[in-house]
């Protein structure tokens, strides 16, 4: 079973229900696996056989950017639907976090799994 992973990624946006949270950018701290073949990128020692994770943090930030939502829940779904048709990513879980949210934890948030992980379907 072969991923590429971002853990710990922080970015800035606006994201919340209520009326100031419109109006500021708060953090998020997003962890991505994606299911895949990674054996075709280590072959040749290939970038582009690969996930770019760093293009994809780019593209994680520019989406939240660009597509603000009241709900994490919203920001998961439609990030991890962009993320498997822009990449063409079979599998991936994703986790969204918002510290600070409730002031006695450290964070709150929610993680999907979208797609299938099939290890035949990747080569």
């Amino acid at each position: 079973m072969d991923k590429v992973f971002i853990r710990g990624l922080h970015i800035q946006t606006t994201i919340g229900f209520f009326q100031w949270e419109k109006e500021i950018k708060q953090t998020l701290v997003i962890d991505v696996e994606m299911a895949w073949d990674t054996a075709k990128a280590a072959a040749n020692d290939e970038l582009s056989k690969t996930v770019d994770y760093a293009e994809i943090s780019i593209a994680i930030e520019k989406f939240a950017n660009h597509n603000p939502v009241d709900l994490l829940e919203t920001l998961a779904e439609r990030l991890a639907e962009f993320l498997m048709t822009q990449y063409h990513i079979p599998w991936l879980k994703l986790t969204i976090g918002k510290p600070g949210a409730v002031h006695n934890a450290d964070t709150v948030g929610v993680s999907i799994e979208r797609g299938a992980f099939k290890r035949d379907a990747l080569r």
